[in-house]
């Protein structure tokens, strides 16, 4: 069971300075990001120009792919094997359960949204019997996800407090959050089963306090109803570790056992002689289109030094916008050693989440429209939460699930939601000007990076030596 906080869905958060992470994949397939090393990583490369198949990147999917099954397999040995466990009590029993579940649920929830129907396995391999198994319908994968975690939440004893006060370990607030997100994917493309009102039901109860105190971060002032930028939100998370408020499910890195990368994301290479790092990368770095989703005035994210940053403050330099938010004080200039834990899953996500939900269940009513305005009153920092409210308010539905949109794509950049939103809505964010957006079809749309979206996108193709070790998968290969 320890081991499954750091292999399957965990991995995913997990990469080298040059490669980037696995859930980068899709910023590069939108066109809104970049890594400079993209001429040698073959994935960057071949995702942002959407010259992906089963081959040219099929030994990094092949990575993806075992090592979420390596996740799955560990939790099939945990779930097959505790309850006969000696020395441990029920409650002990339940709680392991729950995590395994939750982590099972997670690793295939990564695998479908990626490679649609896949393989479905649920007992741990004993034996050499059964070792060539066929896809499973996106369905019956969904609902082995809801199982578990409903299984977990319900029957697992699991803490209602937040991870970083139950030592960094799974609680009924991270299933209940995982939950609620894959209700609202549900809901979506390609499987659209209209699970609104699931997903409305639990981000409630989350946002009600039943699985824990959870809150979103204020900015300090510096003066009355002036935001000390330094002190802002956004920089009081970054310069923290994880947030006992708002941050609902983490990874966990720690300098003396598994060290982040992400501080060295935050600087391009050309900045790597200024820095204690031997060596960075700007592996995330936004392109234009994707900052002029940011309104360049009234929105604090895209303000310079909070989200992203881009002058080197003590020599003046300029360079292209890179991740403020992984800027690591400490790593950067006196360590090269980062232990900064990653948000996964937040407060934030919850809001909005309940804000699209509820709308779509039930129309747009004064809930939905206060869980946006929070996310934005925080983000609009010179503008009054009532004043958003009063905007928002009246909007059909919608016009109200739209602004939803828009928020989760600028408020939820780092969390890597940006490419799978795109797949569940089938629309894809386009700046009219900066802090306008609408939507147009993903599908046929041309990117940044001049290359358009073709409907097999909405998939990754699966991985070429799994289609060669298993010749139950078949032949077609997701449109690739």
């Amino acid at each position: 069971m320890n081991s499954l906080n750091r292999t399957g869905a965990p991995s995913m958060t997990d990469g080298g300075v040059y490669s980037g992470t696995p859930l980068m994949l899709g910023g590069y397939m939108s066109g809104f990001f970049t890594n400079e090393y993209a001429g040698q990583e073959l994935h960057v490369s071949n995702t942002q120009q959407l010259t992906l198949n089963g081959d040219n990147i099929g030994g990094y999917l092949q990575d993806r792919w075992r090592e979420l099954y390596l996740g799955i397999s560990r939790a099939n040995n945990a779930i097959k094997y505790i309850p006969e466990t000696p020395e441990l009590s029920d409650a002990e029993k339940n709680q392991l359960l729950a995590e395994a579940k939750f982590f099972r649920a997670f690793a295939y929830y990564y695998l479908v949204r990626w490679f649609g129907p896949v393989p479905i396995t649920t007992e741990p391999y004993e034996s050499l019997e059964n070792l060539y198994l066929e896809r499973s319908p996106i369905a019956a994968v969904y609902a082995l996800i809801e199982s578990d975690l409903k299984e977990a939440l319900e029957h697992g004893d699991l803490p209602t407090v937040s991870m970083v006060d139950n030592g960094k370990r799974v609680t009924a607030g991270a299933v209940a959050t995982l939950l609620a997100d894959v209700y609202l994917t549900m809901s979506g493309n390609p499987l659209n089963s209209n699970r609104y009102a699931d997903a409305a039901s639990l981000t409630q109860d989350i946002i009600n306090g039943v699985y824990g105190s959870y809150g979103l971060v204020g900015h300090n002032e510096s003066s009355p109803g002036v935001v000390d930028l330094e002190n802002s939100a956004y920089n009081k998370i970054r310069k923290g570790d994880a947030s006992a408020i708002e941050h609902i499910y983490i990874k966990e890195y720690d300098p003396e056992i598994s060290t982040s990368v992400y501080p060295r994301y935050s600087y391009p290479v050309a900045l790597a002689s200024e820095v204690l790092y031997d060596i960075t990368n700007g592996g995330y770095q936004p392109s234009q289109g994707f900052l002029d989703l940011y309104d360049s005035t009234e929105d604090l994210r895209v303000q310079e030094r909070q989200y992203f940053h881009s002058v080197f403050v003590p020599t003046g330099q300029t360079f292209s916008p890179s991740p403020f938010v992984w800027h690591d004080d400490t790593a950067i200039f006196e360590t090269a050693n980062s232990g900064k834990d990653l948000a996964v899953y937040g407060y934030a996500d919850v809001l909005l989440i309940a804000a699209e939900a509820m709308a779509k269940a039930n129309g747009v009513n004064a809930d939905a429209v206060n869980y946006l305005a929070q996310v934005r009153a925080r983000a609009y920092w010179e503008t009054d939460l009532v004043d958003i409210e009063a905007e928002l308010t009246g909007l059909g539905t919608d016009a109200f699930v739209e602004e939803v949109w828009k928020e989760r794509h600028r408020e939820l950049v780092f969390e890597f939601k940006n490419w799978f939103d795109i797949i569940r809505t089938g629309q894809f964010p386009v700046a009219v000007s900066p802090g306008s957006i609408s939507f147009v079809n993903a599908v046929g749309h041309t990117t940044e990076q001049g290359k358009q979206i073709e409907q097999k996108h909405m998939l990754l193709p699966l991985p070429g030596p799994e289609l060669q070790r298993n010749p139950s998968l078949g032949t077609e290969n997701n449109g690739y």
